[in-house]
This record gives structure tokens, C-alpha cells and sequence, in this order.
């Protein structure tokens, strides 16, 4: 669980913006329509990303930090396609975030780090499915429920993601 507490905070710097390699910032693979594929760290601590953001996002007024999906690849854990909400707030305790790609259903825990909230899938062995299903899929909604109550669904466009997933797969060998 701590690796994935250590992810939240790679998710924020690479969702504000990805910049020149250096030892502290991601290193962009490349940009795949609306998905970015990114690497940072080296040796066992080496972890491959896809990023994107949403392309809707509703509530619109809803006060939110930078908001993204992700799937990591950990090359040391031989972790592969390992998805990731960054919600932009707080998840309410206890909830449930919701991922639908027509009609596929997929459920994640929520896990809030002070403001920050992320979540990952409760069912480890569904990972594969929902990334087989985001190769297929033509757009993927997460909904959540912020601690304030307050229910977000946010459309991603998978265009891109194929693309992008061979990129990080290729350059984390996994």
C-alpha cells in the first residue's frame, strides 16, 4: 500500500505537467491523441505510466485539483497495467469509484491521502480485463463521491491508449 500512497504523489506531478527529463520529473515517451506516456525513476524504482485527462468533467464548478487516469507498469514488481483514479479531491471514507466502458462495469477502493484522493481496483484480477476493455472501448466514465458529498463523473477519450500502452510496455520491458 505504501508504493501505491507514493504513486498519488507521481500522479500530481506528472498530471500539472510533464517537463524535461530530470531526477525529480517524469520523462515523456510521447503523446498518443489524448493519452501521454511517461517513465520516471531507474533500476527497481523505475515505474512507466500512461496519463490522461477528461475530456468532461461534471460538476462543472466543482473545485478540484489536477484530475487523471492512469496505468503504471513496475518493472521491479513485474507489475503490469496497474489502473489509477486521481480524483482531484477528497473521496468521501468508504466510497467506491465506478469505471464504465459501455457496458462494462468495474469497481475501485478509494484511498485519500490528506486532500488527495486516488483509487485503485478492488479486484486485481479485473486489471487486465479493464485494459483490455479500454483497447476496445471508445470512452471510459469514472464516477465518485467527493468527502463533501458531491457525486463527479468525468469522460475520458480512449483514442490513443493502445498506442501508448505499447510505448511504456516496450520501454519498461514488461
Amino acid at each position: 500500500m505504501l508504493i501505491r500512497s507514493g504513486l498519488l504523489a507521481l500522479a500530481s506531478a506528472a498530471l500539472i505537467t510533464i517537463a524535461p527529463a530530470s531526477a525529480d520529473s517524469p520523462t515523456l515517451l510521447g503523446v498518443f491523441n489524448n493519452w501521454q506516456a511517461a517513465s520516471t525513476g531507474a533500476g527497481d524504482a523505475k515505474v512507466c505510466f500512461v496519463l490522461a485527462h477528461p475530456t468532461a468533467s461534471t460538476p462543472k464548478k466543482a473545485k478540484r485539483d489536477p484530475i487523471g487516469f492512469m496505468i503504471n507498469n513496475w518493472p521491479a514488481r513485474k507489475a503490469k497495467g496497474e489502473p489509477q483514479v486521481v480524483a482531484g479531491y477528497a473521496y468521501k471514507d468508504g466510497s467506491i469509484v465506478t469505471a464504465e466502458i459501455g457496458a462494462d462495469k468495474f469497481t475501485f477502493f478509494t484511498k485519500n491521502d490528506g486532500d488527495a484522493g486516488s483509487a485503485w481496483m478492488k479486484d486485481p484480477k479485473e486489471e487486465a480485463r479493464l485494459v483490455d476493455a479500454m483497447k476496445r472501448g471508445a470512452q471510459l466514465i469514472i464516477t465518485g463521491i467527493s468527502r463533501r458529498g458531491t457525486m463527479t463523473r468525468d469522460t475520458y477519450s480512449l483514442k490513443g491508449i493502445s498506442t501508448a500502452l505499447d510505448k511504456i510496455n516496450t520501454s519498461c520491458g514488461v
